[in-house]
């Protein structure tokens, strides 16, 4: 079969991953084999090739947005399933025990600990995967797998009030589906953005606002740009009791904050780390019924590097996603 793999991680111009001939994996047991049939391009895996996120092991193929067909013993397709970045946890620890897997130590991801979707197999535990319905394009659901299911737990880790004000700082794939699932629950939302075309989207898609600054104090927010220098503004644009949520595994340096304009009269600032399977499973529920507008750029497989490329340089309205002839 095709991958990709990251070869020297660096930025996307010195072409830091290539195409590799491997076989097709053999599943070990609890794992099942999927033949990918569309993949999306998430900021994390540009993190990974750009060596961002540190590689956990050599000549790793990216992709965790995998939407395919479970291949059976003989070669015939079974049902259809999505995986996504949270590949296994150990259901032991004191953080699984808890219902908080994704705060496992000992968790593996799709993409970073074993090999990913940008490629024509994968395998996957059957724990793990989600069944997908067969009557809508892949190029649809794809996105839904991270950019969906991690901006849903951003949501609930913001604490966003019923009908509250929520800001959304960036609108990349995960925030254009974030705000949708804020705005079928009753939120006003208000972007932050500095791209002319994405300001144009958040407007399309229901926001309230789409702005260099909130126009009004906020409840909640959500940071999904990957710049630590935002999340000063952040704080300050909330109102009192408020929460910032950061959605993303990675951030550049966060500037020194001032106590009484940025953290005083209880603002909270928070992480968020993946997602837990329940997570996962309840955004898909929500989709189901609330069905969002996805806008996608779709690619061949052999143009995944400009996808990242793309992507890396804010060219895409919407999410990547890579699809597989």
């Amino acid at each position: 079969m095709r991958a990709w793999a990251v070869d020297r991680p660096g930025p996307m111009g010195s072409r830091p991953l290539r195409i590799v001939e491997r076989p097709v994996p053999v599943p070990r047991p609890g794992e099942v084999l999927v033949r990918v049939e569309a993949c999306g391009v998430c900021r994390t895996d540009l993190h990974l090739a750009e060596g961002d996120l540190a590689p956990r092991r050599p000549l790793t193929t990216p992709g965790h947005q995998v939407v395919g067909r479970v291949v059976r013993p003989g070669g015939s397709d079974g049902g259809r399933v999505g995986v996504a970045w949270l590949r296994s946890t150990c259901g032991s620890c004191r953080y699984c025990l808890r219902d908080s897997e994704n705060l496992c130590p000992r968790s593996t991801y799709t993409g970073w600990d074993a090999d990913g979707g940008f490629a024509e197999y994968l395998t996957a535990p059957a724990a793990y995967v989600y069944p997908l319905p067969e009557d809508v394009p892949a190029g649809r659901l794809a996105p839904l797998l991270c950019a969906g299911i991690v901006g849903y737990r951003a949501l609930l880790r913001c604490d966003l009030p019923p009908g509250g004000r929520l800001g959304v700082y960036g609108f990349g794939a995960s925030a254009h589906l974030t705000a949708q699932a804020a705005i079928a629950r009753g939120a006003v939302v208000h972007v932050v953005t500095r791209s002319p075309a994405h300001r144009e989207l958040a407007l399309e898609l229901g926001a309230a606002s789409a702005l260099d600054r909130p126009p009004e104090p906020l409840d909640a927010a959500i940071l999904f740009a990957p710049s630590g220098d935002l999340v000063p503004a952040a704080l300050e644009a909330l109102d009192r009791g408020g929460t910032l949520a950061v959605a993303g595994i990675h951030l550049t340096d966060i500037p020194s904050l001032n106590y009484d304009r940025h953290l005083f009269q209880e603002r909270t600032l928070r992480s968020v780390t993946a997602n837990t399977r329940e997570d996962g499973r309840a955004y898909l529920d929500l989709v189901r019924t609330h069905p969002p507008v996805v806008r996608s750029v779709s690619y061949a497989f052999e143009d995944v590097d400009q996808a990242l490329t793309d992507l890396s340089n804010d060219q895409v309205k919407g999410a990547a996603v890579m699809h597989v002839s």
